[in-house]
């Protein structure tokens, strides 16, 4: 799969949980909380699937992303740990904490998945640009016949 149909991928991705978040905040809470844990479930494939991918590299951009990820699942693991705590917690203006905080939560998570989507977009363009070059190269090689 090229990086262009990589990026595409990637921009479906976010349609689709767009059209998830916005059914989702209509329905009642019992929907909501599936909608929760399927999100989660959904979250944690793919968190395995990238760490399957990256384990075994050598190659210092991949230890960095994969340094990122470490710390990435670092913060989603206390974020849900402390999810997991207030859910047992049933005062109305603990409540209402807990949503302020969830709410900025996933603003932080927002602000990560934009700076990530940019970090894309420079990664993809990077490497349109550097299979051009070499195409470009490889041309000057070549004899004209």
């Amino acid at each position: 799969m090229s990086v262009s149909e990589k990026f595409a991928e990637l921009k479906e991705r976010i349609e689709k949980a767009d059209r998830e978040i916005r059914a989702a905040a209509a329905e009642n809470e019992a929907e909501l909380q599936a909608a929760v844990e399927k999100a989660r479930k959904n979250a944690d494939d793919r968190a395995a699937e990238l760490r399957a991918k990256s384990k075994g590299t050598s190659d210092k951009a991949e230890r960095q992303w994969l340094e990122a990820q470490s710390n990435w699942d670092d913060h989603v693991n206390r974020l849900r740990a402390r999810m997991d705590e207030k859910k047992a917690e049933l005062d109305v203006a603990k409540a209402a904490d807990d949503a302020y905080a969830a709410e900025t939560d996933a603003l932080d998570a927002i602000d990560f998945a934009s700076s990530a989507v940019a970090e894309a977009e420079y990664a993809v363009l990077d490497a349109l640009r550097s299979e051009k070059r070499a195409e470009e190269l490889k041309q000057s090689m070549t004899p004209a016949g």
